[in-house]
C-alpha cells in the first residue's frame, strides 16, 4: 500500500491516533535517553517526535518510502537523519542502533519477515526490536467504526482485517519467524475525542490508506451515503473512539 498523499493530509487521518499511541509505544519499546535508535516507516514524525523528545534528534534516524513524509520530516526535526528506504532495505551498517521501531508499518510492508530481519540486522546484539499494529482484525483498531459501516454498505469490501499482524498473536509469530529472541506480545489502548461529526469523516475523503482509498473510488453519491450511514451509527458529538494496538518486543 503506497501512502503518496502530503504529510499533512496523513496527520489529519491517522496522526489524531498515531501521535497519542507514540508515547506509549515508546515506553514498551524501552526507549531512554543515550540510545541511538531508528524508526523504520516514520511516516510524517509520530514516533520520530516522540523519540527526538527522548534521546535527542542527533540520536534519531528514520527512513520512510514516501518521499512526501521524508521531505517533511526533514523539515519537521532538521536534526533527524531521514532517508528514503522501505523496511526490507535499510541503508544503515550492521548494529548501528540500540533499538528499532516500527509503529503501525508491520501492517504495510511488503514483506514483514524480510523488514523485521532489517530491522535487527541495523540492531546491536542484545538490541529492542519493537512494532505495533492496530487491532483491525479484533475490531478494536480506530478505524473500526468505519470499516463496520463499510461493510454493511458494501459486503463485497475489502477492510484491513486481513493485513500483517492485525490478529492477537500475528506479531508474535513474524518477530519470532525472523529470528527475534525473547519475545513478548502487549496491548496498547487510548482514546481520541472528536469535538464534531465532520471532524472525524473529513479525513476519510483525503485517500490516505485503504481506508481513503476506498472512499476515492465511490462516487458523490455513494461518499454522502457511507457518510450518513458513518452519522447514523456514532454517538451524538462529541463522542471518544478507543482504539487498541497490538504491540511485540524481542531482542537481536
Amino acid at each position: 500500500m503506497s501512502f503518496a498523499v502530503a504529510a499533512e493530509a496523513y496527520d489529519r487521518f491517522m496522526g489524531r491516533y498515531s501521535s497519542p499511541l507514540a508515547p506509549l509505544f515508546a515506553d514498551f519499546g524501552r526507549v531512554s535517553d543515550g540510545q541511538n535508535v531508528i524508526d523504520v516507516g516514520c511516516g510524517p514524525g509520530a514516533l520520530t517526535e516522540e523519540l527526538v523528545r527522548r534521546v535527542g534528534a542527533a540520536a534519531v534516524s528514520a527512513v520512510d518510502p514516501s518521499e512526501s513524509f521524508v521531505s517533511a520530516l526533514g523539515e519537521r526535526h532538521p536534526g533527524v537523519t531521514v532517508r528514503l528506504a522501505p523496511a526490507e532495505e535499510l541503508p544503515f551498517a550492521e548494529s548501528s542502533f540500540d533499538a528499532a521501531l516500527a509503529q503501525l508499518v508491520v501492517h504495510f510492508m511488503r514483506d514483514p519477515i524480510a523488514g523485521l530481519r532489517e530491522m535487527a540486522r541495523v540492531t546491536h546484539e542484545g538490541g529492542v526490536i519493537a512494532a505495533s499494529v492496530w487491532d483491525h482484525g479484533g475490531g478494536h483498531g480506530p478505524l473500526s467504526v468505519y470499516w463496520d459501516v463499510v461493510r454493511e454498505f458494501d459486503p463485497g469490501a475489502r477492510d484491513e482485517s486481513d493485513l500483517a499482524g492485525a490478529h492477537e498473536g500475528n506479531l508474535t509469530v513474524l518477530f519470532e519467524q525472523a529470528g527475534l529472541l525473547e519475545v513478548e506480545e502487549s496491548a496498547l489502548s487510548l482514546s481520541v475525542e472528536h469535538p464534531t461529526f465532520e471532524e472525524w469523516w473529513e479525513p476519510y475523503t483525503l485517500g490516505v490508506g485503504p481506508a481513503g482509498a476506498y472512499v476515492a473510488g465511490l462516487d458523490p453519491e455513494q461518499q454522502l451515503e457511507l457518510r450518513e450511514h458513518c452519522r447514523a451509527r456514532l454517538p451524538a458529538p462529541p463522542f471518544l473512539i478507543e482504539a487498541r494496538a497490538w504491540c511485540a518486543r524481542g531482542l537481536v
